[in-house]
């Protein structure tokens, strides 16, 4: 039986939310090599949103893409194709090029429930410049179902190639996952579905699974599972386990040895106690991120009593 399944691995464009995108072109170049060789279908290279959007003033060539400087980096695509991810109010359509003067062939739009309408003006515009697009609705597990049912009337008549089930704050588990998908399924019957975990449960690698035995098609993850806070869904064990023909591990092994035990020494990233309580609790990790940025980053009982007690803006929430 052919398996459908296609691994998009973002290490660029979520593991540049631990270093702030910095990364050296040999790194990119020899991930997308490495990616190729083992068969991963694509690589998601950075956001396209705008610096001047952003007021940012500081080169990022990463969170910034430019295509005149993705041909010089990459100038012989091989076997993986390439997205970007863009943000709503973050992108400039000026800097959007058609897919044939691109080098990008996929463009993915991240948006919140509330701005769905706006996210799918987006992927009308990238669909209409001969892109592959998917709409990436964040924070998933705090939408309220009616709200997801009023946006799902809006994608299901969008040209949107494919919708992703987010697990923003990872603190979903299988069980949830597959109920998730099931509702996308009824109410987005003429979509491909993909899914985009994170770690701060030891999950996501389960959840991704989950997700791919029900039916799901295009699942993300992150070289030594490089990303956000508690990170990603490890490319190596998606590549590992997945029973493709295609896929060769080595390739994804040389470069974390190459390049990523150093990395890991540098930045961190990964299941961490803090991560592990904001997932529990449902909540962003944004509160745990800037608490491993403090000299308490290690004392996890104060941690779980500040983000606990009734004064805290962050609370538990329902599961």
């Amino acid at each position: 039986m052919e398996i459908r399944n296609k691994i998009i691995d973002c290490t660029i464009r979520d593991g540049g939310l631990v270093n702030n995108w910095d990364f050296s072109v040999e790194f990119v170049q020899d991930l997308y090599n490495g990616l190729s060789a083992a068969g991963v279908e694509y690589m998601e290279i950075g956001y396209k949103n705008s610096a001047r959007l952003l007021n940012a003033t500081e080169p990022n060539p990463w969170r910034f893409l430019d295509d005149k400087f993705l041909k010089e980096i990459i100038p012989e695509k091989k076997f993986t194709k390439l997205s970007a991810l863009v943000d709503i109010g973050r992108v400039d359509p000026n800097d959007i090029l058609p897919r044939e003067e691109s080098i990008l062939d996929m463009i993915r739009v991240a948006c919140y429930i509330r701005e769905v309408d706006k996210g799918l003006e987006l992927v009308q515009m990238f669909h209409d410049l001969g892109y592959e697009t998917s709409l990436n609705i964040m924070a998933l597990s705090s939408v309220p179902e009616r709200q997801l049912i009023e946006a799902f009337e809006m994608v299901k008549e969008s040209p949107v190639d494919v919708v992703y089930i987010v697990d923003s704050f990872g603190s979903l588990d299988p069980a949830d996952i597959e109920h998730q998908v099931k509702k996308f399924q009824t109410m987005l019957p003429n979509k491909q579905l993909g899914v985009h975990t994170h770690n701060n449960m030891q999950l996501a690698f389960a959840n991704t699974i989950t997700a791919m035995r029900n039916g799901v098609t295009f699942l993300d993850s992150s070289v030594y599972g490089m990303g956000r806070a508690a990170g990603n869904c490890n490319t190596e064990l998606l590549v590992s386990y997945i029973q493709k023909s295609s896929y060769e591990i080595k390739p994804v092994l040389g470069i974390i040895e190459k390049h990523m035990l150093a990395m890991r020494e540098k930045w961190e990233w990964g299941y961490i106690i803090p991560y592990m309580i904001s997932g529990s609790l449902n909540e962003h990790p944004r509160v745990a991120m800037a608490y491993r940025d403090s000299d308490d980053r290690d004392k996890f009982v104060q941690f779980y009593d500040k983000v606990t007690s009734p004064e805290a803006s962050v609370a538990p929430s329902a599961r």
